[in-house]
């Protein structure tokens, strides 16, 4: 994070969670994205760094008990060297790739892909995969337990072992805001997994994250309550 964390590190601890991994980089400003949606949710993206650039100064620690672990996009390098540390310490790694594909070549994809226990990612970005590595749905999947393969409005498509469990999307009144459903569907899905939900519980409660999530302008200003959360898978 930089200088200008200071707000983001109240609303992280009124909220209980551990800031104790976090690094803060005095002389830049944290990552920013602006994100420009239009009436049919097409989204123009512009996106400066900042102190995402110094990721590969932050190794993960040696902590006990860790269950998984999200490999999202980050600095080119910082992706690489974080990639490696999860793989040798043995924590389960969901590979994450989004906007961050392009920065990579084929076989630094394919060793996130054999490193990695889960993969998840877009309709745009599993194309994408696919034309990089040369690779087709069903090949990629046979690298991983699982493939999940999110398609906004249409909901998401999970690919474990020989079978395709499609996940319905939440039908909603107020489409306020779709920046931020995809993390929310992340979210639900790796609460389950953690919780040994199952595939179809899992990526229904990521469902349901994502319906209450686009009702609401921001990325994190919705609330809910977990048990009543719960209560409806």
């Amino acid at each position: 994070m930089g200088k200008d964390f200071g707000d983001y590190r109240a609303w992280l601890e009124s909220n209980d969670i551990s800031i104790s991994g976090i690094k803060v980089i005095e002389d830049m400003y944290t990552a920013q994205c602006f994100i420009t949606t239009d009436q049919k949710n097409n989204q123009l993206t512009s996106f400066h760094p900042g102190a995402m650039e110094e990721g590969h100064n932050n190794s993960i620690p040696d902590v006990e008990g860790i269950e998984m672990v999200i490999l999202s996009p980050d600095g080119k390098d910082s992706t690489i060297l974080h990639a490696n540390e999860m793989h040798n310490k043995g924590i389960p790694i969901m590979y994450d790739p989004g906007q961050g594909l392009p920065m990579f070549d084929k076989s630094e994809i394919l060793n996130f892909i054999d490193q990695a226990e889960w993969i998840i990612l877009n309709e745009y970005e599993a194309n994408l995969l696919s034309e990089i590595t040369g690779l087709d749905h069903n090949e990629i999947k046979a690298k991983v337990s699982a493939m999940i393969v999110t398609k906004g409005g249409q909901g998401s498509d999970i690919y474990v072992e020989d079978q395709v469990i499609s996940i319905d999307p939440i039908p909603v009144e107020n489409e306020a805001d779709p920046t931020g459903c995809g993390d929310a569907y992340r979210a639900g899905l790796i609460y389950g997994i953690i919780n040994d939900l199952g595939w179809e519980k899992s990526g229904k409660l990521g469902s349901i994250l994502g319906s209450i999530k686009v009702q609401s302008h921001g990325t994190q200003n919705h609330v809910f309550e977990l048990e009543a959360l719960l209560s409806r898978l």
